[in-house]
């Protein structure tokens, strides 16, 4: 098996080649900790130093009850410029591989915007 940039696989499938895609988890690496945040370290004078860390997996998912025949209401999502938006998938993507956050299954959703920072950086608001 070899390992292949995006283009040159673009350019064998457009040939007719038969193309497969693998993901890769790391099963071996421990769960994150609160004191791998930079954050933490950057401000450890407003954390205690004792911290009960990010929440464990649960076995029991919790779901919202809805009221029996609700349906979500249906408005068009906030326009984005084209840098926002990559910036959107920038941020989601790294809260999913840190485990902040998980896909939703829910048809019902939340609108988000972008505050810029004093830095110069946008700040994700949902």
């Amino acid at each position: 098996m070899q390992i292949i940039l995006a283009l040159q696989a673009r350019t064998l499938l457009s040939h007719g080649c038969e193309g497969f895609l693998a993901t890769i988890h790391d099963t071996t690496s421990e769960v994150p900790s609160i004191h791998d945040q930079p954050i933490v370290s950057e401000f450890s004078d407003v954390f205690p130093d004792e911290l009960p860390g990010i929440p464990p997996v649960r076995e029991v998912e919790f779901n919202i009850e809805l009221i029996p025949g609700s349906e979500p209401i249906s408005k068009a999502p906030y326009r984005m410029a084209p840098i926002e938006l990559k910036d959107l998938k920038d941020q989601l993507q790294e809260l999913l591989e840190r485990g902040f956050i998980h896909p939703s299954v829910s048809p019902w959703g939340a609108p988000v915007l972008f505050v810029k920072k004093k830095d110069g950086s946008m700040r994700l608001c949902i």
